[in-house]
Parts: structure tokens; C-alpha cells; sequence
């Protein structure tokens, strides 16, 4: 007799890992693969960061750490919002996690009961969705577009009724768009009135190329940010982020954390330590990105893709590709079969509208952005 699967577990995927592991397969046959897919750094963690790890290994039993984190590591990331934002954070407020991702995990249980209905963009970074479905709560999806600057609204959250969270993203994946300080004050404003819990993803501050990203710490006592050292800190695959909690959950999130994770990754936590003294080389890191966006934003339109989100930060272009599909998906495994560019399908960010939209990754190196444009080019005439 066949055991039963459990509910939550039927959950949409994250489209871009299946596009990630056929992107590999194809590698593995021999055929070369741009990674445009993907959002992460094409770069290592910085030299400081490598050499963190290189003396922790050699000197330190990496066994468990305290759940919220090394004291050291939640002191500088309080001293980091000072530095930034002119913000002051009491470290006791931060909760080191395995990436971004645990922390929405903590943030959600401990906010929210299952049922209640949280809202965020869409298009929008399809992980918020899948993590709150799977958690019993009810994503209320905000259908934004160029009018909103493809961001939630004041205006949008007024629409809707019994909302008990709302999850904002700036910059945000996969648009790139941001919102700005008094707009993210109003929104932060609204909430705490209307007893809606803000949680503020700011997974990719440092990555602008223009005005600053804003934080919402300080606008509101109630709201929880997050953020992590995988985009601007290029630190992937080590697995560490962070949130800035409100008092009064530090110690639920801490319960909920001893028995989830037990504690984030040493190893992790103690490289993570050195990536505050790396800026001039993060800096440069964001430079190529700005770059690489700058080509990509002449040359895509000589492709027929010239219809894009305003990419204030992150490393994204969101593409509306309705003149040339009315199926992205197939679209991309196209573009991936026939040149060999990897890129992602619009519904893994919009699953009632992006069957007309893709994102592009800009984050590689140069060559690979450039020979990518190329192709793209030359598919499309």
C-alpha cells in the first residue's frame, strides 16, 4: 500500500534549479552553457573571507555555536547598520541563520499562524510563496506592473482584506526594481496601523547602481528585516545570512532555531566575520555588474528584447517577451537547446502572467555576458 505524501509537501518547484540541473546536463554531455540562469556572483567569496575559513579550519573544533549565531559575527553585522544606515542595532536583536532562507522560514513561523494571508509582489522571488503555502499560510499575491514600479503599494494593500504580513523585496529578484525611503516609510506606516507584519528582504543592498537601497529598520518597532551574505558579500554557498528581529521575538525565534537548525554553520560564521573589512573589493564586484548590465541593455534590443523592469539594483533584467511567446518556458529551453543560453522562465516569478516574461542573470563575468548578448543576437535575426 502506498503511504501518503503530505500536503504541504505539494508545493511548486523553484523553476530556476530545474533549469540549473538541465543547464548541467547539458554541460555534462559536452555542450558549453552560458549561466544566465542562476542568481548568484560569478565570483568567489573575497580573499579575506577564503583566508577566515583557511585559519578556522586549522585552528578552531567547528562544533556548534550558540543558535543565534557567534556573538562576535551578530556584533559587527549590528555595527555593519551603523556603518551602512546609521542605524543602531542592538546585536542582541540579531539572529545569524543558514542563509536568507532559514531566516524566512524562522520569521514566518513565528509570525504568523497557519491560515493567515501574506502578502507580496508579484512578480516576485517564487521561494516567498512556495515557503508560506508549505507553512499552511496563505500568499495573497499583488499584481504589480510598470505603474508600481512592479513593488507593492499602499494603494495595492488597501485592496485587499484580513492581511496579516506583507513581504517586500528592495531591490527586488527578479525585476531589480527598488523602493525608495518615504515610499517604504509609507508602506511601514500603513502596516503598523493596519496590524500587518513587515518583513523587509534585503538580500541585494550594496548592489545599486544609482540611488541607495533603503532599510526598513527604524520605520517600524514591529517589522523584521532580512538579509544575507550570498549577493553583495558573493557568498553563496556558504549558506549564512541573517535577521534583525524585534525584541520581543528574539526568544521564539531562538526556540524555533534550537530545535530547526540547532545553529547556523560554523565554518560559515567564522569566514563571514572578515567579509565587513572586504567593501573595496565587493565594490568592484558591483562595478563589473553595472557593466555588464550596460552592455546587455544595448545590445538585447538588436535580439527583439527591449522591454524591461527598471533595474535599479540586484542583477537582473526582467524581460517581457509577449511580442515573440506566449510560452517562456518553452521559450527558454530553446534559447538553452539551440545556443546554449540558460535563462529563466517568467512563471517561476509570476505563475499568472510570466508565461510572457524571462529573467537574464547579469552577474557572470564579462565574457560570459558578452558572448551571451552575442548569441542572443544572432538567434533572434
Amino acid at each position: 500500500m502506498a503511504l501518503k505524501l503530505a500536503r504541504r509537501a505539494a508545493i511548486a518547484p523553484f523553476i530556476v534549479m530545474d533549469v540549473l540541473r538541465a543547464a548541467n546536463e547539458r554541460a555534462a554531455a559536452g555542450a558549453d552553457v552560458l549561466h544566465l540562469e542562476i542568481g548568484q556572483p560569478g565570483t568567489a567569496a573575497p580573499a579575506p573571507v577564503r583566508e577566515a575559513a583557511r585559519r578556522a579550519l586549522e585552528e578552531d573544533v567547528l562544533g556548534y555555536t550558540e543558535t543565534l549565531g557567534l556573538p562576535p559575527l551578530r556584533e559587527a553585522i549590528a555595527r555593519h547598520y551603523r556603518d551602512s544606515y546609521g542605524a543602531a542595532v542592538d546585536p542582541a536583536r540579531v539572529v545569524v541563520t543558514t542563509g536568507s532562507s532559514a531566516a524566512f522560514i524562522l520569521a514566518f513561523l513565528a509570525a504568523f499562524e497557519p491560515g493567515d494571508r501574506v502578502a507580496l509582489a508579484a512578480p516576485g522571488y517564487p521561494a516567498y510563496r512556495n515557503i508560506l503555502t508549505a507553512l499552511d499560510l496563505v500568499p495573497v499575491e499583488l499584481a504589480t506592473g510598470p505603474a508600481e514600479r512592479f513593488q507593492p503599494t499602499v494603494e495595492l494593500l488597501q485592496r485587499e482584506r484580513d492581511l496579516a504580513g506583507l513581504v517586500v523585496a528592495s531591490p527586488a529578484n527578479p525585476t531589480g526594481t527598488m523602493i525608495d525611503e518615504p515610499t517604504l516609510a509609507a508602506i511601514a506606516r500603513y502596516c503598523a496601523g493596519a496590524g500587518i507584519r513587515l518583513v523587509s528582504d534585503e538580500i541585494y543592498h550594496g548592489i545599486t547602481y544609482g540611488a541607495r537601497a533603503a532599510t526598513a529598520l527604524g520605520m517600524s518597532d514591529s517589522a523584521i528585516v532580512i538579509n544575507s551574505f550570498s549577493k553583495y558579500f558573493s557568498m553563496t554557498g556558504w549558506r549564512i545570512g541573517w535577521m534583525v528581529a524585534p525584541p520581543d521575538m528574539v526568544r521564539a525565534i531562538e526556540c524555533l532555531a534550537q530545535n530547526l537548525f540547532i545553529s547556523p554553520p560554523s565554518l560559515s560564521q567564522h569566514a563571514a566575520l572578515a567579509a565587513f573589512s572586504c567593501h573595496e573589493e565587493l565594490r568592484s564586484y558591483v562595478a563589473r555588474y553595472a557593466e555588464n548590465r550596460a552592455l546587455l541593455l544595448e545590445e538585447l534590443p538588436k535580439a527583439g528584447l527591449d522591454r524591461f523592469a527598471p533595474a535599479d539594483g540586484a542583477f537582473y533584467l526582467y524581460a517581457d517577451i509577449a511580442h515573440l511567446t506566449n510560452d517562456s518556458s518553452e521559450f527558454c529551453r530553446r534559447m538553452l537547446r539551440e545556443i546554449g543560453v540558460a535563462a529563466t522562465p517568467g512563471i517561476d516569478f509570476d505563475p499568472a502572467r510570466g508565461h510572457q516574461t524571462l529573467r537574464l542573470c547579469f552577474a557572470g563575468d564579462a565574457p560570459t555576458i558578452a558572448e551571451a548578448a552575442r548569441r542572443l543576437t544572432g538567434w533572434r535575426r
